[in-house]
């Protein structure tokens, strides 16, 4: 597969998002404070990607589309945790951080436009 094909491969993307995301949870010590963000950012990180999957394997266009609908709904989720992590990390994490969040904002931006194409 391609680089331009991997790009647009949406459960490859899903994966990988879930996957930066415990990269950048595990390089770093997380305060009290942060602890609950740092957990549900991992729970609804991956759920994007498990929710995608199991989209492409739906038995139906209605479990095809109420899986797209999680997966955005996960991923605005991730979006509050990571703004949350943001708005309480030191500086040196902040970049990493913006960087996912602009990945999760993508991603709901893409299940919303898939789901307007289905007419949902």
């Amino acid at each position: 597969m391609s680089e331009e094909e991997r790009k647009f491969d949406l459960e490859e993307r899903t994966f990988q998002f879930a996957l930066a995301v415990r990269r950048l949870i595990g390089k770093y010590r997380w305060v009290r404070e942060q602890r609950t963000d740092v957990e549900q950012l991992l729970r609804s990180s991956g759920s994007v990607a498990a929710n995608y999957t199991e989209a492409n394997n739906a038995i139906s266009s209605a479990d095809f589309s109420h899986r797209l609908k999680i997966s955005r709904k996960e991923s605005s989720e991730s979006r509050l945790w990571l703004r949350l992590l943001g708005e309480t990390s030191d500086h040196d994490r902040k970049p990493g951080i913006r960087e996912l969040y602009r990945e999760a904002d993508e991603l709901v931006r893409i299940f919303s436009s898939i789901l307007r194409k289905l007419g949902e």
